[in-house]
């Protein structure tokens, strides 16, 4: 894979799990949330692995995009 391939995959994903944090540290207190009885994390540390799985998770989508995508494509031809 080529790395402007791999931006490709990587920078929507970056945008689509920054969103998607901002939103969830707008809606949601770490701290409220509970497991059997017991806080799951700091704020920090909640936000941290949010960020990462939601990364993950879009890049897994976006590279499953363009691993759908034709392989060669000529100039002028309509998508």
């Amino acid at each position: 894979m080529r790395p402007r391939e791999l931006m490709w995959i990587l920078w929507p994903a970056f945008v689509a799990a920054a969103v998607g944090s901002g939103l969830v540290f707008a809606l949601v207190d770490p701290l409220d949330i509970t497991v059997f009885g017991h806080a799951v994390t700091g704020r920090v540390g909640f936000y941290s692995v949010f960020f990462l799985l939601q990364w993950l998770i879009t890049a897994g989508a976006c590279a499953l995009t363009a691993w759908l995508l034709p392989a060669h494509q000529e100039d002028d031809e309509d998508l």
